[in-house]
Formats: C-alpha cells, structure tokens, sequence
C-alpha cells in the first residue's frame, strides 16, 4: 500500500459538519451505497472504511461505475449496524459493521468465545494516531510502521485494504486504550503512511475487555473475498 492516506475507491463526506458526524456514525461496513445522481445513478456499491481526522467514509465500486461518476454526484447509504449486539457474547461490543457482513466473516463459536479469522496480529505498542479519541465509531487509528522489521515480523508489510487485522492487549470501549488481555478487530481502511506515528488506518468493529475473541490467521480474511467484490 504505497502512498501516504490513500483512501480507496470513493471518498463521501456530507458538506454539513454536523450532519457528516451523523453521517459517519451511522456508516457501516459492508453498508450498501447507492448512486442517487448523475449518470451512475442507480448504480450500487458498498461502504469499506472510516478514516478519522479527514472524516471522511470509503466506498467501492467497480470500475464501470467509478469511469461514470463525477465529484458531484449523491450517494445514499443505507445505514445499517449501528446498535447490533452479540447476544450469547455481551461483553463483546460488535461497531461499524453491517449484520449481513458481519454473519459472513466464517467467525466460529466455542466454549471459550468466538474465533475470527484475519490476516494479521498486531501488538499494542505498534498503535498510534487516534490512540486517545473517545470513540471508535466516527474513525479509525493506525497502525505505526517506521519499524520495518516489526513490519515483517507481524506482516504488516503485506496488509491490503479490507484486510481485518487483530489488535492485541487493546480495548476500544469508549476509544482506543491498552489492556491486557483485550482484543480488538479492525478492518484496513487507508493506505501506510510516512508521517510519525501513522500507518495504515483500522475501523474497529469488534472489541472485548475479556479474553473472548480469538483471532485465527487467515491471508484470506479481507473483506472483499465475504462480500464477492474484486
């Protein structure tokens, strides 16, 4: 992911500030997007990411669409998410992830709490910008990669965007913060980056202070493979 922030696809931000708070709390991933304007219009795609600071949120869509659209057109996303809860698994805060996405990701349930699959495992102390935000439902944070053996190490070096990517020793109840034992899923939602204490950006969308979420090392967990995009 060479380049600094590349988001991916299509950047939507509602020019309202206030109403774009909304707009990015309500956003989830795997959210359909639909074109509501212009000569793409009708057209469908799906949210991917939240990237904080900019606030900006991501979409794909393929590239017959993308050659149609134009920087004015309306996008409407339809919300959906926003509230889900696991509930055989309360201590598990589920954000920022579409339901129907969320029952493909090939998570398993044990005695122990839940298995999920993704590409890579990153410690705590390799977390940076966006360590400190109150929430996690307007953003992300990043993964810090100016240590290039502790990139290669961890596979930092071989993310993609969609990837899902497990934060170890890391609650995000009420913002991002160490604990140890916590663990927390995010998907890759923006490019690497070169500036001090950036990286590529996750969007959480699972998080637990227990021991209850399991990652498993899949190089096929990214979430384009679960919604059938390429």
């Amino acid at each position: 992911m060479e380049g600094d922030h590349i988001e991916p696809g299509v950047s939507m931000k509602n020019p309202n500030e206030r109403e774009n708070k909304a707009f990015l709390a309500f956003s989830c991933i795997g959210n359909k997007a639909k074109i509501i304007s212009g000569e793409a219009k009708g057209r469908c795609g799906y949210v991917t990411g939240k990237h904080g600071g900019i606030d900006h949120v991501m979409a794909y869509f393929d590239r017959k669409t993308l050659e149609m659209m134009t920087c004015d057109d309306k996008i409407l996303v339809q919300a959906c998410g926003l509230g889900l809860k696991l509930l055989n698994h309360r201590e598990i805060q589920v954000m920022n992830i579409d339901p129907e996405l969320l029952d493909k990701l090939d998570i398993t349930e044990e005695q122990d709490g839940i298995h999920v699959p993704v590409a890579a495992c990153v410690p705590a102390h390799l977390m940076g910008s966006g360590l400190g935000s109150s929430e996690m439902m307007l953003g992300d944070y990043d993964i810090m990669t100016q240590d290039k053996e502790a990139n290669k190490l961890h596979g930092i070096d071989k993310l993609r965007f969609g990837d899902l990517v497990a934060v170890m020793d890391h609650d995000n109840h009420n913002g991002p913060h160490y604990l140890k034992g916590a663990i927390s899923i995010g998907v890759v939602v923006h490019s690497d980056s070169f500036t001090s204490g950036h990286g590529p950006g996750l969007t959480i969308i699972l998080t637990s202070r227990e021991a209850t979420i399991h990652p498993v090392l899949d190089s096929n967990a990214n979430i384009a493979n679960y919604l059938n995009i390429k």
